[in-house]
């Protein structure tokens, strides 16, 4: 409570802390990391879950792995020899997180098993006030919101799906105590998750249905157990290093160069890439009405493919099918297709993935910056936008990890230590400055916002080759709200900008109003 000073006036109120940052997964670790580098020691992690990690955490479902190359899929000053296979599963994620919080003692930062359930900006005392699930309000200057998008389950909207008699699970809440073994088990959903998932319950089940909506592309996997030779080579730093090197050219040219390259170039390319790729899925199965049916007819990139060696081949046991009419409904028994039939299961999962841009979503709880304006409102009405995927005008001191072009197609964890470089800049600067508030110019953010907008413009997703793909890369305003730039340059501009480009200021005594605000950036 403020007390009351000689003029009769409250007192400033005083934060808890610096910088609270929502969402202890490798966001949220990366900040802590990047906030300590710049000489800021005030701030705390809080996360709705018990242990770190994130969407390692969170996800749990048999056969859950990274999709990158570990010595790709993980941070830059933290590399490791001792992975145990060139794709780890995710628990493997999970402890490399776990030693990040030990290496760089964040643990004492952590506050788990705490829900943020709203978010507001004091306009007068120049803070952020944010509220817990337990009725707790927590203050700080500077927010940093650091939740990623692959743990908020989407359950399909099917009609009678609440009528199911048997167990019905997704797969990012995964019930363990579940026994697959001799049931009838239906799989919603063949993306990157059901890839994944179906090879590893095949051998449990008495019979496995596959219900598709879009067949997915499907790269041979290289994987491998990493042994003691393999460890004694990726424990040398040099050759470490030289490895992620070409990894990550290699992905500039796979994905980078398909959103900023000419459009010639790109889409010779991307035929070049599919004749092989096509031939390679089609050899993996045996039926040809099956091959046809799990071979895409949409260009390779517009939507997440996958890897697996595994995958195609499932569809050959004659105790999997594969279903690719339309679901009608779900009754009590089991799940009726636009055909009429009634395919009795006992157990549905929904690898049915997760809410990226849904409305309510993004944000995963109200936030309200200056003079009340609601994030989740100004981006439905207006756009997701943000510069350079970290802030948005109108919301003081307000900072994401995963914001809207921001990620470059690719590792999260590059964009996590680039944004997180970013907005540690900021907030040290304005700590510099010794101001209360540090908020994104409109005309900066305009800018670099109509360039992302210039550059999507010869995006292949909005051509006919991306038809019928169904792609998350697409929101649900027809923009693809990733950044349209190399990683090279996502790394350069979030380390380099102009930190002028925002307003730093000792209160929030400039008037803006919500409208006002809309006007400008419509």
């Amino acid at each position: 409570m403020n007390s009351l000073g000689d003029s009769g006036a409250p007192d400033e109120a005083r934060p808890d802390h610096e910088v609270i940052v929502v969402g202890a997964g490798f966001g949220g670790i990366g900040t802590g990391i990047a906030l300590q580098r710049k000489g800021i020691h005030d701030f705390v992690i809080v996360d709705k879950w018990d242990r770190v990690g994130g969407t390692w955490h969170a996800n749990t479902y048999p056969g859950v792995a990274v999709d990158i190359p570990s010595f790709i899929y993980s941070f830059s000053y933290e590399q490791r020899g001792d992975w145990s296979r060139i794709f780890p599963p995710g628990s493997e994620l999970r402890d490399y997180a776990e030693s990040m919080v030990d290496k760089y003692g964040l643990r004492d930062k952590l506050r788990m098993n705490t829900t943020v359930v709203d978010a507001a900006f004091d306009d007068r005392n120049s803070l952020w006030r944010l509220r817990t699930d337990g009725g707790r309000e927590l203050t700080a200057r500077h927010i940093v919101l650091a939740i990623g998008g692959l743990e908020r389950p989407r359950m399909p909207d099917i009609e009678g799906l609440d009528d199911f008699g048997g167990t019905l699970v997704h797969t990012a809440m995964w019930d363990h105590d579940v026994c697959l073994t001799g049931k009838r088990v239906a799989v919603i959903g063949t993306g990157a998750t059901a890839l994944q998932l179906i090879p590893a319950i095949v051998e449990e089940t008495a019979h496995l249905t596959v219900f598709q909506r879009t067949p997915i592309w499907v790269f041979p996997k290289n994987d491998a157990e990493i042994g003691w030779l393999g460890r004694q080579v990726l424990g040398r730093k040099r050759i470490r290093s030289a490895l992620r090197v070409a990894g990550n050219l290699g992905t500039e040219v796979a994905m980078s160069a398909m959103v900023v390259g000419p459009p010639w170039l790109t889409e010779s390319a991307r035929r070049l890439a599919q004749g092989p790729i096509r031939r390679w899925m089609r050899s993996q199965i045996d039926d040809p009405v099956l091959r046809e049916k799990l071979t895409p007819r949409y260009g390779l990139g517009c939507k997440r493919p996958s890897m697996s060696n595994d995958y195609l081949k499932t569809f050959n046991r004659q105790d999997v099918s594969l279903v690719t009419e339309s679901i009608e409904r779900i009754t009590e028994r089991g799940v009726v297709t636009a055909d009429g039939t009634e395919h009795e299961i006992d157990i549905l999962v929904c690898a049915t993935g997760f809410k990226l841009w849904d409305k309510g979503a993004i944000p995963p709880f109200p936030v309200r910056g200056r003079n009340g304006l609601d994030l989740e409102r100004f981006w439905d009405e207006h756009r997701y936008q943000s510069y350079q995927g970290v802030s948005v005008p109108g919301f003081p001191n307000a900072f994401t990890i995963t914001g809207p072009y921001g990620f470059v197609l690719g590792s999260y964890i590059w964009m996590i230590e680039a944004t997180a470089a970013h907005l540690s800049r900021v907030i040290a600067e304005a700590k510099r400055r010794g101001v209360t508030e540090a908020e994104i110019r409109q005309q900066a953010h305009d800018a670099y916002f109509e360039k992302c907008l210039r550059r999507q413009e010869k995006n292949f997703l909005f051509t006919p080759v991306c038809a019928g793909s169904n792609t998350y890369y697409i929101d649900d305003k027809g923009d693809s709200p990733f950044r349209p730039s190399t990683h090279g340059e996502m790394y350069w501009q979030n380390r380099h900008f102009d930190l002028d480009v925002y307003r730093y200021s000792a209160g929030a005594s400039r008037p803006l109003q919500v409208d006002a605000l809309s006007e400008e950036v419509s």
